[in-house]
């Protein structure tokens, strides 16, 4: 998608703070982040949102979901941390570009 901005920086296009791709993934620190840790786990295909993922995304949704703790540990949240799917414009979502949350470090999480 030539307008997704998440699609622009799995191109290059835009720079990000890169912590971790592979294949299918792209793991960035958010630039507004909610905590001390806030990173943005995408799928490097673009998927509008969980909502538009069928049967086929499975293997793709466990990596994210088994990545997720991987990558909050290797950031030093060890003692806990959230994750997040905003999923349509209802549900908060600003970006249509399937992404998961992982953030913690700091109280503003306790309050989401």
């Amino acid at each position: 998608m030539s307008d997704c901005i998440f699609c622009k920086i799995v191109a290059g296009q835009l720079p990000c703070s890169k912590v971790y791709e592979d294949d299918e993934l792209l793991v960035f620190h958010d630039i507004h982040p909610f905590a001390r840790v806030h990173l943005l786990i995408i799928p490097k295909a673009h998927i509008v949102s969980l909502a538009e993922c069928t049967p086929e995304h499975e293997r793709l949704l466990s990596r994210i979901m088994l990545l997720a703790p991987r990558l909050a540990k290797e950031h030093g949240l060890d003692s806990g941390f959230k994750t997040l799917v905003n999923t349509g414009r209802g549900g908060g979502q600003e970006v249509f570009h399937l992404h998961v949350h992982v953030f913690g470090g700091g109280d503003p999480v306790t309050h989401i």
